[in-house]
């Protein structure tokens, strides 16, 4: 049966929405803070029902409007504008309901703080710029009630100007650190998946076209020049891999000069499927072929590393079945395969080689061990510099993704060991 496609979780992070949280939040307690102050000095307004006809359009207003300030999409520059508005008209109607003594004594305006939530509103929604313009007219409604430049005013007037311009600017930030946070992670997503294409084509393309343009020069004719394009295939593959740019001239276009048209591409055809044919299959066939169930199905790592002994490969195994997700399991025998090509590709035909798994409570390790010539010092690091990849991504890269990890252990001319761990539940 065909597998059922894994389905991920997205989460969706937003700095600003508990800033729309809090808004919600302070525009209700404000609006109890007024009808709070109203209730306490309704005897000293000298008209204190048109005082309380206001507070009443206030209250209902911020309840009707309760879910307009609860996220930005619903936050539109229409409603904080009426909202805005609402906070001037009551500014302003306060000399009209109440006493000038009380005013001139500094006593709170109809809406009181209620106030600077319009003006946040307008902070969050657009940044600094628009909390500076709307605490300048709400500061003019201000000094227009007051009819002269208080000092309680000014205060109050600079203390919210402050204020909005300071979570707007906060806003302004945290909404160009999303966007950068956004696109690393589209960089990482892309570059993840980069990696394991060039995994693959490591473990398939590029042995193949290596061993075709051996195998080509050995036979000469037509299988020499097929050869000589394959290497050169292999050079701009292995530098599209590892990041670089493929020039503009193609080794077919040689062909094309060389046979003329149709004919050179009937004859690359038949001495590919010549040379093709004398080419071995890759040790990593096995774990290619394994991993046919689910992902998190568990999967014996024996069953996919028994097919890698052989006459000059020595297998050793616990007794009891090494169980790890069929999808760990088969990337590391990926990772195993790409070692031993390793071995037989720089120690040569003749080397000898051992596979041990380790067995353990947290872990499962597999070791690698050659008696070849051994990796001169910087050798690993000037390979991954030269586009040949082997290492960094069809071993490293793997047992990175699986959360584990991949260390070499060789010195001149006495061999080298692989050591790769896998933790348990690691899973790509």
């Amino acid at each position: 049966m065909p597998r059922e496609p894994r389905r991920e979780r997205v989460v969706r992070m937003s700095v600003e929405q508990p800033l729309w949280h809090a808004l919600t939040a302070y525009r209700v307690l404000t609006t109890l803070y007024a009808l709070a102050l109203y209730a306490f000095a309704y005897h000293h307004y000298d008209h204190p029902l048109g005082a309380g006809a206001y507070l009443l359009v206030l209250t209902v207003w911020t309840a009707v409007t309760v879910r307009k300030v609860s996220s930005a999409e619903r936050c539109t520059m229409r409603f904080l504008v009426a909202d805005l508005t609402i906070a001037v008209v009551g500014i302003l109607l306060t000399p009209v309901v109440d006493t000038h003594d009380r005013i001139a004594d500094g006593a709170p305006t109809l809406p009181s703080i209620w106030t600077a939530g319009a003006v946040l509103g307008f902070a969050i929604k657009g940044g600094w710029r628009w909390a500076a313009w709307t605490s300048a007219v709400v500061a003019v409604a201000n000094i227009a009630e007051r009819r002269e430049f208080a000092q309680d005013s000014i205060h109050s007037v600079v203390l919210v100007w402050v204020a909005s311009v300071a979570i707007g600017y906060v806003v302004e930030v945290a909404r160009a650190s999303e966007r950068t946070l956004a696109r690393a992670l589209q960089i990482e997503a892309a570059t993840r998946e980069r990696e394991r294409l060039a995994r693959d084509i490591h473990d398939s393309v590029l042995q193949v076209l290596a061993m075709v343009q051996r195998r080509g020069a050995a036979i000469g004719g037509e299988a020499a020049e097929l050869g000589r394009m394959a290497g050169e295939q292999e050079i701009a593959l292995r530098t599209l891999v590892a990041g670089g740019l493929v020039g503009a001239r193609r080794p077919m276009d040689d062909a094309h000069a060389a046979y003329g048209g149709h004919e050179a591409l009937e004859k690359s055809r038949t001495a590919a499927a010549g040379v093709s044919a004398m080419v071995p299959a890759t040790v990593a066939a096995p774990a290619a072929s394994a991993a046919g169930g689910p992902d998190d199905a568990p999967c014996d790592l024996r069953a996919l590393l028994a097919p890698y002994a052989g006459s000059r490969v020595t297998f050793s195994e616990p007794g009891a079945p090494v169980l790890l997700t069929a999808a760990a399991a088969a990337e590391l025998a990926a990772a195993v395969g790409a070692a031993l090509d390793n071995v037989r590709v720089h120690a040569g035909a003749e080397a000898r080689a051992w596979i041990l798994v380790e067995d353990e409570a947290d872990a499962v390790t597999v070791t690698v061990r050659d008696d070849g010539p051994g990796i001169p010092e910087g050798r690993l690091a000037d390979a991954e510099r030269e586009g040949r990849l082997g290492v960094a991504l069809s071993i490293r890269g793997r047992l990175r993704d699986l959360g584990g990890s991949a260390e070499w252990f060789s010195a001149p001319g006495q061999g080298t060991e692989v050591e790769l761990r896998v933790p348990r539940g690691g899973k790509v």
